[in-house]
Formats: C-alpha cells, structure tokens, sequence
C-alpha cells in the first residue's frame, strides 16, 4: 500500500464520492486560510489519535495542509496504520481551486481537555487509558512515548487498538475488562496518569484513585445533565449533576477544572493530583 497523491480535480471527485478529509494544519491556517466544506480538522502534530477517529481502515480518506508537505507525512503515518485507502492533495490548500469555507473548526481526535492539561503530564511514566474505546487517546499518548494500557470492555475496539499498536511500534497494550462489574482491579499506585473521557460510573472511582501512583494525576471528562437537552446521553446514571466532579474526586489535589459547554457539548473535566 502507498499513499495515492491527487490533483485537484481528482480530490474533488474523491470528496463527492464519500471520503474522508483531513485537515492537518493549525487551526489558525484552518479558520484564516480557508478550508475544504466538511474537513476535519486534526493538526499533523495530533495524527496519531487518527485511527481511532477514523476507525474504518479501508474507507477512502483524503488528507491536505497548505502545501502538501505535513499532509504527505501525515498520510503515510496512516499507510503504517493499516489505512489502504490513503490520498494525499497534491500542492495542498494553495493549489486548491474548489470550494472553500472560512471560520473555525472543531477540533477533531483528542479530548481537547487532554490538550489543555498537557503542561501538568509527567515527562514519562506509565498511563492508564480507561474506557478507551477505539484508542485515539492510547495511541496518541503512545506516540508520544508513553507507556500505556488501555481498558475497555468492548473486543472489536480492543483488537482495533492493539493491531494498531503493534503496526506503528507503540508502547499500547491493551486490556479486557468490565467497568461496571463488580469491583474491578485497576492496579494499585501503578499509573503516573489515569485518563477517562466521556464514561461516567459513579462507583469505579475509588478504584481510579488506587491506580493512581503518589504524585500521580487523574484527567477526567464526562458530560453534565444539560447534555441531555441537546444530544445523546441522556441517562441520569451517564450524566454529572452540577459541581459533582470535584466531590467524587475527593481525596484529591485538584489542579484544574472546568464545567459548562464546550465544543458544542456539556461537560465537566478536571485535573486532580493524588498527594506524595
């Protein structure tokens, strides 16, 4: 498998016939310079967590910068990845003469709350991914030289994961278990960061904070009860009340924190250090 480099012409007949498209340039160049209508956007320095995005390896994809030299780097990250179906946008944005729209995009992959606590990460040190689903933020912390094991209950998402893993030499291992069963054993002062995004079982966290290893910080994401008034979920026992994040991290440090609508989804997220 290789990376297929498109013209315009032949970009735009790729687009209409369904593919995927991928902006990997800054959000700055994404909202001032113009993007391609229905673009995502996930900046090249983020393409690891691209996989789990993307998930379905042999969809077409089509992945663009500004003048073809990120997009190429990023495309062949995802020949490595498995993905058979990769097109790269010859010239980038500044050979493109299709349709164009500006203004700011929702970035795609990572949590962006992940993003924003990057500065409070250790410089290494092992990391637990709960509920993990398809690995976008295993495999992105993973490229960044992190030892991680991910957790999930799911075995398609799981394989998906590790054979991914496996393809791009990342330290990702991966590992079958029920959340919401009983107690689970998730280590005990094992993990320098324990990360959940977007699951929300009330009892698991005293057992995130047994993970967690003395200095260690727990990052956490999940949506609030008014998500229920926009989208999916909307069941009482996925859904954080107001200000309850903080009581249920009890026994913690908090660092950071933030509650209300973000990306167009409520949510509450904090950063919470267990004491040496």
């Amino acid at each position: 498998m290789s990376v297929v480099t498109l013209s315009g012409e032949g970009a735009e007949r790729l687009i209409a016939g369904g593919a995927r498209v991928l902006d990997v340039r800054s959000p700055e160049e994404h909202e001032d310079l113009g993007h391609i209508p229905g673009a995502w956007l996930l900046p090249v320095d983020l393409i690891p967590a691209a996989p789990g995005l993307l998930r379905n390896r042999a969809a077409p994809v089509l992945v663009y910068c500004e003048h073809g030299v990120r997009s190429r780097m990023a495309a062949e990250f995802l020949i490595r990845a498995g993905f058979s179906a990769v097109h790269d946008l010859a010239g980038g944005m500044s050979a493109w003469r299709g349709a164009r729209e500006f203004g700011p995009g929702v970035l795609r992959g990572p949590c962006s709350w992940l993003l924003e606590t990057a500065d409070l990460l250790p410089h290494r040190g092992p990391v637990l991914d709960v509920a993990c689903g398809y690995g976008r933020h295993a495999l992105l912390l993973g490229g960044a030289g992190y030892p991680v094991e991910a957790v999930d209950r799911d075995p398609e998402a799981l394989a998906f994961t590790a054979e991914t893993a496996r393809a791009l030499g990342l330290p990702v291992a991966t590992r079958a278990l029920d959340l919401e069963a009983g107690q689970p054993d998730l280590g005990k002062d094992a993990f320098d960061v324990v990360l959940v995004v977007h699951f929300l079982h009330r009892p698991l966290f005293p057992a995130l904070r047994r993970a967690l290893a003395p200095g260690g910080l727990l990052i956490y994401e999940t949506f609030t009860r008014e998500q229920a008034k926009l989208s999916k979920p909307t069941n009482p026992a996925f859904l954080l009340d107001p200000g309850e994040l903080p009581r249920l991290c009890e026994g913690l440090e908090i660092v950071r924190q933030r509650e209300g609508q973000f990306e167009g989804r409520h949510v509450a997220a904090i950063a919470a250090r267990r004491p040496q």
